[in-house]
This record gives C-alpha cells, sequence and structure tokens, in this order.
C-alpha cells in the first residue's frame, strides 16, 4: 500500500492546500501577505499537535516518541527557513515592474527540487520522474503568465527576462526547492518511524519554528499585521486548520518518497486552484490556458501512472 499511497495523500494535500488558499488570500486585505502567512502557521500548530497526539494514542500508528538529534533539527531549520526566504523573494518579485517574469522563474521550484535533490539527498530523478516534471513545468508557466503580461514582457526584450524581478523569481524557487528537500532529509534522518508520526511530528516542528521566525519579525517590524490576524480569527482557524492539513500530507508523502515525485505531482494544486476560480467568475478557458492545463495533467499523468 505503501507504494503508491504517497499519490492518495499528494492529492489530498493539494486539495486541502487549495482551501488554505482561498482563506488566506482574504486575510490579505486585513493582515497583509506576511501577517496572513503567519496565520497559517500559527493558527495551524494546534491542529499539527492534536494530529500528533492522535497519531501516538491510535493503535494502528502508537510508537514510541522519536529520538531528535541535531542532524534532524538540521534538516528541518533549512526547510523552515527556506520556505520563509521563498516567500520573501517571491513578494519582491511581485514588487518589480515586470513582475510576471519573477512568478514565471518561481514556478521552477520542481526542476531546482531536482538539482538539490542530487546534489544533498543523493536522490538523482528517473528520467520519467524528469519528463513529468519538464511537462507540469511548462503548463505551470503558462497558467502564471497572462498573456498580455508576456506581450508586454516580451517588448521589453531580453533585460525584461534578465533583471532583478528574474533573480527574485528564480530565489524564491530555489527557495521552496530547498524547503521541499530539508523536508525530505528531516524524514530520512529517522529511520523506523512510521511515515505517519514522522510527517505529523515534522509539521509540528516546522510550523513552532516559523512561527517564531516569523511572528518575532512581526512584532519588531509590523505589530498591527498581529492584531489583525488576532481580529480575524474565525478566517485564521480555518486557514491553519487547512494548512495542517495540507502541511501534514506533504511531510508524509516525503517520507514515503523523493522530494522531487512530490513537489511534480503537487502541481495539480494549481490546476484546482485555477479551476475554482474560474468555476467561482465563470470565466471561459483561453486557448493557451487549456494547453497548460492538458500539460499539468499530462505531466502528473505520467508520474503517478509510470
Amino acid at each position: 500500500m505503501l507504494a503508491w499511497a504517497w499519490i492518495a495523500i499528494v492529492l489530498a494535500a493539494a486539495l486541502a492546500q487549495t482551501a488554505r488558499n482561498v482563506a488566506q488570500r482574504s486575510l490579505v486585505a486585513q493582515a497583509g501577505t506576511l501577517g496572513a502567512t503567519l496565520a497559517r502557521f500559527l493558527y495551524g500548530l494546534p491542529f499539527a499537535a492534536a494530529w500528533v497526539l492522535t497519531l501516538h494514542a491510535l493503535p494502528a500508528t502508537a510508537a514510541p516518541v522519536p529520538v531528535w538529534h541535531a542532524g534532524y533539527f538540521a534538516w528541518v531549520l533549512l526547510g523552515a527557513v527556506s520556505q520563509l526566504a521563498a516567500t520573501a523573494f517571491l513578494l519582491l518579485a511581485m514588487k518589480q515592474r515586470n513582475f510576471v517574469v519573477g512568478v514565471a522563474f518561481s514556478k521552477t521550484d520542481a526542476l531546482q527540487v531536482a538539482v538539490f535533490a542530487t546534489l544533498f539527498l543523493h536522490e538523482l530523478p528517473g528520467w520519467v520522474t524528469l519528463l513529468a516534471i519538464g511537462l507540469a513545468t511548462t503548463g505551470v508557466v503558462m497558467l502564471s503568465v497572462p498573456r498580455k503580461a508576456v506581450a508586454a514582457s516580451a517588448a521589453g526584450g531580453v533585460n525584461a527576462w534578465a533583471g532583478l524581478a528574474a533573480l527574485y523569481g528564480l530565489a524564491s524557487g530555489a527557495g521552496f526547492a530547498l524547503a521541499a528537500v530539508g523536508y525530505r532529509g528531516a524524514s530520512l534522518q529517522l529511520p523506523g518511524v512510521s511515515p505517519w508520526l514522522s510527517g505529523g511530528w515534522g509539521v509540528l516542528w516546522a510550523q513552532a519554528m516559523q512561527t517564531l521566525l516569523l511572528g518575532g519579525w512581526l512584532v519588531w517590524r509590523s505589530p498591527a499585521s498581529l492584531r489583525a490576524t488576532a481580529t480575524a480569527w474565525r478566517v485564521s482557524l480555518v486557514a491553519g486548520s487547512a494548512g495542517a492539513l495540507a502541511s501534514v500530507g506533504w511531510f508524509t508523502a516525503f517520507a514515503l518518497t523523493s522530494a522531487a515525485n512530490v513537489r511534480t505531482l503537487g502541481m495539480v494544486e494549481v490546476v484546482f486552484s485555477y479551476l475554482v476560480s474560474h468555476k467561482l467568475l465563470r470565466e471561459r478557458l483561453a486557448p493557451a490556458e487549456k494547453a497548460g492545463l492538458l500539460l499539468v495533467l499530462l505531466g502528473v499523468g505520467v508520474l503517478a501512472f509510470s
């Protein structure tokens, strides 16, 4: 069962993350992007803790608390800090004139995962995974970049695709890629621990670190954002619970298979989000958008059914 269970887990995580994104978007107007990001971690902590306690209490998953060591926490910290840095770089990219270029380059995280996983974890993706990454990444970029924005950026020449926006976008993609590698590396530090417990504890430790780091930054730089997340506690709870559920899925999948597999199949989240938003807005898909969706689904299908 565990040989294919990661596929169902990643699909469920992608759905939960889509729900989290919807809730998180409504917080941005009140608390800002970083405040909404903190709500995802802070309000998700109780749910992550409840999940870990439940796993230790259930007969099917009950086991002693894992033995922690410095190597484990180093990998988790790498993932937690990289994820926060990726968010910051993405915000910087969006502030640039050619922000669409930054967004496009940030979607290369799956390609960068393959590189970083090979370098740091010695997990070299097979040709099927590389093909799936190429197809899905191309599709995601097509969906992420509006046609008018592409034309405007292209009109700017090569410089438009080689400026600060591009650098910030690549840095954002690298951050998300390193986060995936860090969380996968942490799971490999717990041999003999079930993937369920490895995933649950990984989420709990990572979100605790991110809450302290980002929360401390906002206390220093933007206390109003903290007050806003407290005022909008109902939406924050929804974002936190859905985010914790998604993170549990990602971390459990990282304990079952390679980071490249998880990140590639996880691109299906873009399809979920895109279909939800267009269903709500009742907009028709342009031919290029249909082609992008098809490429993502093709890449995901190649990986899932290989």
